[in-house]
């Protein structure tokens, strides 16, 4: 099965750190390059970070340069997104997506609140 997993949101505080993570399976995982989306409450869906395959450059919006690490492991099929000083903005679904299939997970909540 074609599908994109995502995993890890949860409550945070302010300040705080959260990873997530999204298994694909069934296509070649590792000649795919892989991005990180999210939509916050009442916003427009927003591109967080890319991760090219083989060698694995990254890209990310200047907005969250710093903040967000992008990385995969194409031993387990699955795509990282590292966060860091988590802020109350950054409280949104957050989507893993494959732009070669248009093949979106079901996307992970996470909320960023003291």
């Amino acid at each position: 099965q074609v599908q994109l997993v995502e995993s890890g949101g949860g409550l945070v505080q302010p300040g705080g750190s959260l990873r997530l993570s999204c298994v694909a399976s069934g296509f070649a995982f590792g000649y795919s390059a892989m991005l990180w989306y999210r939509q916050g409450p009442g916003k427009e869906r927003e591109w967080v970070a890319t991760i090219d395959s083989l060698p694995s450059r990254t890209y990310y919006p200047d907005s969250l340069k710093g903040r967000f690490t992008i990385s995969r492991d194409d031993g387990k099929n699955t795509v990282y997104l590292q966060m860091l000083s988590l802020k109350p903005e950054d409280t949104a679904v957050y989507y893993c997506n494959n732009p070669a299939r248009d093949l979106w997970g079901q996307g992970t909540q996470v909320t960023v609140s003291s």
